[in-house]
């Protein structure tokens, strides 16, 4: 086919979903000429499975997104139609805001994000090969002979490599949604010497909400008054509807087993490994055969569509079988498929392929993004999607890869667990994955990433100056704690009392009282006459940071022990097999993944504490 060339850009992105727009805003947002291609325009930021964003540890990334500059947290604000805060029984490390999204809205949103923002082109095309030149990436093909060159170049191709929707017995080539998949370019990747996997993963039906008994369900009302997604929006007006809660029960189980035979799960048909921390339906039947129900939601997927999401029944059973089980469920014994469940393959690469900055080691220029490394989830998408996107722009710039560790954020943790130890199944992001999950809270996001995204020209003025009023008054609200006291009277008393506490002896400090186990600001706030006028985020950091101190603290020990590690960097060239006392399989993963330090060495399965202690020594002996 005769070629044409079409564009010269600084960066191309191939993907728009959760990780390519993300990626190509920030490049756009960098100064940097960008082309994002997509394989449908209407596909852009496609919520193809729960209408949803953020919930426990997600919650977390978007918050990061948004301080290092990104859009996620806009649009979800911006499209909201219910929004909570989850975990808040438990401390504030745990806790995550959740919101149900407007499915069209937030697509619309993003696209008209896109569309207007300077620097960036947004094209339809489906990209079948990388053009390289000198060994590096020199620009994209794509199917109908389009030539685009560029500096540097993000996939984000999401679930479209190769894609493979099954229903029951039926299987055709296609991405999420009925959209077209990209047939071509996994062939491509193999030529340049990449590694492939496939991974399976699934969505529940929708279903007419017209049809529905409502009465037979339990609704679940959000929470209005609780903060949103973005620093620069921190309250919404926005409507709020509910989501209702059915259970399965013994004969919806019994259906699902009398047809596990037509189950493509369990018939051979489906070859990708599936997620773990999001089973279908005929997964959780098998697996938790002892458990009479499963929570089921029923989730609107928009202010002006009938369609309802299915919440807790994802599935790949043939359609009749899907109807007759969804009809078993109270409150669905009437309902009215509208489209149903289905699981998907598709092709993805190893992420051990990458380094931290997510660039393919072997082959400059080339970073890649959200499900292509093998991770699952919209927020676990965009976190990579505006890493991947920072890291292009420095590429192109001559300048140093931002680079998140551990101990700075959740989208650290992320890139270190897949870069550094691979996956065997959709990456799921969770808080026991951070070791400092203390000191990575949603509420502090801005305050432990903002300034690394100013530092690369993501974060605007606007968000910046607002950012540095929030630190003034966050100092404002720890002196103010911590200098004022209130005099042991009979309303302090009282308020103590009916918190369980025992009342000091004479006048307490502010600061004293926050450390008591069940006392909140909040509670004290009405005896606090002399408090300046602060946001409720400025009390709420200085208040957490009063209660948890001691905690706070052992874990920044903690984490200054391990930069120790993370500076002892490991020469990329370092001959493993050849160091006295180390074991072969270290040796042999060692060489192969050439982690950056010590400290990423250490997190090597397969590498030992006696493995780490061998390469200290020899480190020193290079030292001398």
């Amino acid at each position: 086919m005769k070629t044409f060339l079409l564009g010269e850009y600084d960066v191309a992105v191939v993907g728009a979903g959760h990780a390519g727009i993300e990626a190509a805003l920030a490049c756009a947002r960098m100064g940097l000429s960008t082309l994002m291609l997509t394989i449908n325009l209407d596909g852009i930021a496609l919520m193809a499975c729960n209408p949803a964003i953020g919930g426990t540890s997600k919650g977390h990334l978007v918050r990061e997104v948004d301080a290092l500059g990104g859009e996620m947290g806009l649009a979800a604000d911006a499209t909201q139609i219910q929004r909570k805060m989850l975990n808040t029984s438990k401390g504030p490390a745990v806790q995550s805001l959740r919101a149900q999204a407007d499915k069209k809205e937030y697509q619309r949103y993003m696209k008209q994000v896109a569309e207007n923002t300077p620097n960036l082109d947004v094209r339809q095309g489906e990209c079948t090969r990388i053009l390289t030149r000198g060994g590096r990436v020199c620009g994209v093909l794509t199917r109908d002979g389009c030539k685009y060159l560029c500096r540097a170049l993000v996939l984000a191709t999401g679930v479209y490599l190769k894609g493979k929707v099954i229903i029951g017995e039926f299987s055709r080539s296609s991405g999420p949604s009925g959209l077209f998949p990209a047939d071509l370019l996994s062939a491509d990747l193999k030529r340049h010497d990449l590694s492939l996997m496939r991974f399976k993963t699934g969505t529940p039906a929708r279903v007419n909400g017209h049809s529905l008994d409502f009465s037979r369900m339990t609704p679940q009302w959000g929470q209005p008054d609780c903060p949103t997604f973005s620093f620069l929006q921190r309250r919404s007006e926005r409507p709020s509807l509910p989501c209702y809660l059915t259970y399965t029960n013994a004969q919806t189980h019994r259906i699902v087993q009398d047809n596990l035979h037509r189950s493509p799960l369990y018939s051979g048909m489906i070859e990708g490994t599936g997620p773990r921390y999001c089973p279908s339906i005929e997964d959780k039947v098998v697996r938790f055969a002892d458990k009479p129900s499963h929570q089921v939601f029923i989730e609107p997927e928009g202010q002006h569509t009938a369609e309802m999401y299915v919440q807790g029944m994802s599935s790949s059973l043939p359609i009749d079988v899907q109807v007759q089980m969804l009809r078993t469920l109270p409150g669905l014994e009437n309902m009215a498929l509208m489209r149903p469940g289905y699981a998907i393959e598709y092709d993805l690469i190893d992420p051990t392929q990458l380094d931290a900055s997510l660039g393919v080691k072997h082959l400059p220029g080339l970073f890649t993004a959200g499900q292509i490394n093998g991770s699952s989830g919209y927020e676990e998408a965009a976190a990579q999607g505006v890493v991947a996107g920072i890291n292009a722009a420095q590429y192109v710039r001559q300048e140093p890869p931002l680079i998140l560790d551990r101990t700075q954020a959740y989208v650290g943790v992320l890139i270190d667990d897949l870069v550094t130890k691979g996956t065997r199944e959709p990456y799921r992001m969770m808080t026991s994955r951070a070791e400092y999950r203390l000191v990575l809270r949603q509420d502090n996001a801005d305050e432990r990433l903002t300034q690394l995204g100013r530092n690369v020209g993501l974060v605007s003025d606007e968000r910046y100056d607002r950012w540095m009023r929030k630190q003034e008054e966050i100092l404002q609200a720890m002196a103010h704690l911590e200098s004022t006291r209130l005099p042991t009277d009979e309303a302090l008393r009282g308020i103590l009392s009916e918190l369980g506490e025992t009342p000091p002896e004479g006048s307490a400090r502010l600061s004293d009282c926050l450390k008591r186990p069940r006392v909140t600001y909040s509670a004290l706030r009405a005896l606090d006459t002399t408090a300046p006028a602060l946001g409720d985020d400025a009390w709420e950091q200085a208040e957490i940071s009063i209660k948890y101190d001691g905690y706070i603290s052992r874990q920044q020990r903690e984490i200054a022990r391990q930069k120790k590690l993370e500076t002892l960097a490991l020469p990329p060239d370092l001959p493993y097999a050849q160091i006295g006392g180390l074991r072969k399989e270290a040796a042999q993963k060692l060489a192969a993944l050439t982690p950056r330090s010590l400290g990423q060495a250490g997190r090597i399965s397969g590498v030992s504490p006696a493995d780490i202690a061998v390469l200290l020594v020899y480190l020193e002996k290079l030292r001398r």
